[in-house]
């Protein structure tokens, strides 16, 4: 069965939803479609970590949304921050065209929506990385962003997550900690936590 929204080519019967929703105090506009991720509204974990995101702690530099989807997070940052480039990865190609559709239903031009299976294409240094990571797709994907991280960010990037806890919160926290030296757990909101390591240069 192919038809998971973390595979590349969801063979899904097509169904298109259109519908706003509100980001970071902008209204946006969403196409969604079978075969992405939270199709019917933006999931609370998203939202979540978006309103933890700490846009002046990172240095200056782009920023990557890593496993993207069909762009809300990458989309809500880059209207919220017009002065910042916005990479938007995935390895799922229905989602990242519902993606550049939604980048111009909201004349957001900040952004690049490229193809990338976790950082396989990610070939730039960023000054943050985001990531609602795709729990179902296992552990070891979900090991391979948050430990591949380090190779890129930028002197002072951040590496900025969400996880519920009962699906490996705790466990990712070792693993950023281990990565990176340090882990801060910024914010816990209904079982998720929002986990944040930085790039030290010493």
């Amino acid at each position: 069965m192919t038809n998971h929204y973390y595979t590349q080519n969801p063979d899904v019967l097509h169904e298109e939803h259109h519908w706003p929703f509100t980001l970071l105090g902008n209204e946006l506009l969403f196409t969604t479609d079978n075969g992405v991720f939270s199709k019917n509204r933006v999931d609370y974990g998203s939202r979540a970590l978006l309103n933890a995101f700490n846009a002046d702690k990172t240095p200056a530099g782009p920023w990557l949304d890593l496993g993207t989807g069909y762009g809300p997070i990458g989309l809500a940052l880059a209207k919220k921050w017009p002065d910042r480039q916005v990479t938007m990865v995935d390895v799922n190609e229905l989602a990242l065209d519902l993606a550049r559709q939604n980048a111009v239903a909201n004349q957001i031009e900040n952004v690049e929506i490229k193809t990338s299976d976790v950082y396989t294409h990610v070939t730039e240094r960023y000054a943050a990385i985001i990531t609602n990571p795709p729990v179902r797709a296992g552990k070891q994907v979900v090991t391979a962003m948050l430990t591949g991280a380090k190779e890129h960010l930028l002197p002072g990037g951040t590496l900025t997550v969400v996880l519920q806890k009962k699906q490996g919160a705790p466990s990712a926290e070792k693993t950023m900690k281990e990565t990176f030296g340090n882990c801060t757990n910024i914010k816990k909101d209904k079982g998720y936590y929002i986990l944040e390591s930085t790039l030290t240069t010493d």
